[in-house]
């Protein structure tokens, strides 16, 4: 009897253990089913910008001959099999403003000739290097990001050698990035690429490995990414400290993008400012050589001794079809079509909101060489178009606006110094709307002879950038001992003008933007056109600027300081225009550009350009043109052209506001 029932329980007890075991045995299986597809997938992606998650790490790769490229696929299987999951991308398609929110990047970068990135890469390098000298961007916009560059090139070029991977090193480590490992290099030509590319990436694999055991023993692994926030800045020595304890700003509307300036030490000083102290003999070069390798190292072309020419971000901007700077929304400027550029890098100012930090030279009057006109120009152009050439490629330019990039049809001559000081600026006027091109000149308002000499320009502005004697020399810090009575015979010197006129107001909280009655008691001195009244750049502090963000106003206190103003003048002015991005808002002349309520603050550039060829006198009121709904202060567009499409950044900077 018992053998029976023994005989009869067995193959129920050995069913449990079957069910059992196939139970145990498809739970692996599906789970390693999941983790295999998952794999697979990351292995078999034929697209190297697919994307797992917007979360997910990166491997770039700046390629040439694809050898980068095959390098960091190789570099993406190794790591997918060590279970790191990366996503490939090729930098040709990748937007760099999104650096700010990679947690981890790795990359892996050729060095083409001369020193040079690949062709395809070069936005992306130049962005970094912009970005690295742009006193907007500040030096912690990488802060959250951990990142590692392998090189490849050729010894036999001997000081470039990997000279692209190094630089991509020192611009993410500038910005803030922390750099997991020192940059590896590989030799294409005479080296063992191979092997010291396996030890990189076995260098990689073990960092990461280490990170992921301290963030599981720490429980802060999230959404299954264990390498998600890098390694530790303790573990490392290779971030500079004053780096990592640099100033983050906002990036506000500017129309050049500068850079953050070298210390100027006594030669420097010396040769910039001896001039003015009655001690120079002969004719120099204004542009140093100091001064020439800073401001190429921001992106200037030197022309000639003494002038300069810089694409505009905004130029940038509008050649990816994402908005054109407040010029485009108050006149009609096409940004992508705007050069920027002056033919005086001195100046005879020295304000507190510089964003060259005086590094620029200073003179009360022209003491150096002088290039013709004509070259100035020739070159200008030609050194623009070189600059719009290499926007070819970029993701969202178009073939189309980069033709009419080639061709520009506006000029800003407001760069930095003082274009007005040049002896020949009417021969250069002359020579720019000869090719119908459009001037918008600034002045500081210390020259007012040369305001009252120059010929006729599209739109001419005069920098006011205090309403009383005192705040004028503590914001302009003028070399001129006279500076106050210049200012005034300049104001007096654009009344007479018959163009179209502006007065430019750099508010700068807690120092000029108080005294309302004084600033409009100057209305009447110069009977401006216009009123531009612009929140004041934050250019970072130096020795010679002690402003912070707490001095930058916002777009709210520009606005109210604009209506505030409009009110006092009793409808002679109204605010026409805002360009809520820029943080800038137009006054304009009641009477002259609103006409049955619809405001005409643009400008009909083809009937100015006839008017000047036609040699006749001829006023603003000639050619003007009517401005389109969204430009109009008020309009829900905040003045940001709805034909282009928006593109918001992500800020860094803490603000209570």
């Amino acid at each position: 009897m018992t053998k029976s029932i023994l005989t009869m329980s067995s193959p129920s007890l050995t069913t449990r253990l079957t069910l059992l075991a196939l139970l145990s045995a498809s739970t692996f299986y599906f789970l390693f089913k999941s983790r295999r597809l998952k794999l697979l997938k990351t292995l078999l992606n034929p697209n190297p910008n697919f994307t797992l998650s917007s979360s997910n790490p990166k491997i770039f790769f700046l390629s040439q001959t694809g050898t980068a490229k095959t390098l960091a696929h190789r570099l993406h299987t190794y790591l997918s099999l060590n279970n790191f999951f990366f996503d490939l991308v090729d930098t040709h398609n990748y937007e760099p403003e999104d650096l700010a929110k990679e947690t981890l990047v790795l990359i892996v970068a050729s060095t083409w000739e001369d020193g040079k990135p690949p062709q395809s890469s070069r936005f992306f390098t130049s962005w970094l290097v912009e970005s690295a000298h742009d006193f907007r961007v500040g030096s912690l916009l990488l802060s959250k990001c951990r990142f590692a560059v392998f090189g490849l090139g050729s010894r036999s070029y001997g000081d470039t050698y990997n000279a692209v991977a190094k630089d991509l090193s020192v611009k993410m480590r500038e910005l803030g990035g922390v750099e997991m490992l020192n940059v590896g290099e590989g030799d294409v030509d005479g080296g063992d690429l191979d092997g010291e590319f396996e030890d990189w990436c076995k260098q990689v694999v073990a960092v990461l490995k280490r990170d992921n055991d301290s963030h599981n023993s720490n429980n802060m692994v999230e959404n299954g990414v264990a390498l998600e926030n890098g390694i530790e800045e303790s573990d490392y020595e290779l971030v500079d400290e004053d780096e990592q304890n640099g100033l983050q700003s906002e990036v506000v509307d500017l129309e050049d993008i500068a850079g953050k300036a070298p210390p100027r030490t006594r030669s420097t000083v010396t040769g910039l400012v001896a001039e003015t102290n009655g001690k120079m003999n002969g004719k120099r070069d204004m542009v140093t050589p100091v001064i020439r390798a800073s401001l190429e190292k921001q992106g200037y072309k030197i022309i000639g001794s003494h002038s300069g020419v810089k694409i505009c971000r905004w130029t940038k901007s509008q050649l990816r079809g994402r908005g054109g700077c407040y010029k485009h929304s108050f006149y009609g400027i096409e940004s992508h079509r705007c050069m920027e550029a002056t033919p005086s890098l001195a100046c005879a100012n020295k304000c507190v909101f510089c964003w060259r930090h005086h590094t620029n030279p200073v003179g009360k009057s022209w003491q150096w060489k002088m290039d013709d006109p004509l070259d100035i120009v020739n070159s200008a152009i030609d050194l623009h178009t070189k600059m719009i050439k290499q926007m070819k490629g970029v993701p969202g330019v178009t073939l189309e606006r980069l033709n009419e990039g080639l061709s520009p049809r506006h000029c800003a001559l407001s760069l930095v110094g003082e274009p007005i000081m040049y002896p020949e600026i009417n021969a250069l006027v002359d020579e720019l709307h000869c090719r119908r091109i459009s001037t918008f000149l600034v002045t500081n308002a210390q020259f007012p002879e040369k305001i009252e000499n120059l010929k006729p320009v599209t739109q001419l502005y005069v920098s006011v950038d205090a309403a009383t004697k005192e705040s004028l020399k503590a914001i302009d810090r003028p070399l001129f001992g006279d500076f106050w009575e210049r200012f005034i015979d300049s104001l007096k010197a654009l009344k007479a003008k018959q163009q179209r006129t502006v007065y430019r107001l750099t508010l700068v909280k807690g120092w000029n933007t108080e005294d309302i009655d004084a600033y409009f008691n100057l209305f009447s001195i110069g009977n401006p056109e216009f009123v531009e009244i612009k929140g004041v750049t934050y250019c970072g502090s130096s020795a010679t600027s002690k402003l912070t963000m707490e001095n930058v106003p916002w777009h709210s206190d520009v606005k109210a300081f604009s209506e505030a103003l409009a009110l006092k003048s009793n409808g002679e002015y109204e605010v026409a225009c805002e360009h809520a991005h820029s943080c800038c808002v137009l006054l304009a002349r009641t009477e002259k550009f609103k006409v049955n309520g619809q405001w005409f603050t643009w400008i009909d550039y083809e009937k100015f350009h006839d008017l000047v060829a036609s040699g006749r006198p001829f006023s603003s009121r000639d050619y003007m043109a009517a401005t389109p709904p969204w430009a109009v202060y008020g309009a829900e567009e905040g003045g940001f052209d709805p034909d282009q499409s928006r593109y918001k950044k992500e800020r860094h900077h803490k603000s209570n506001h």
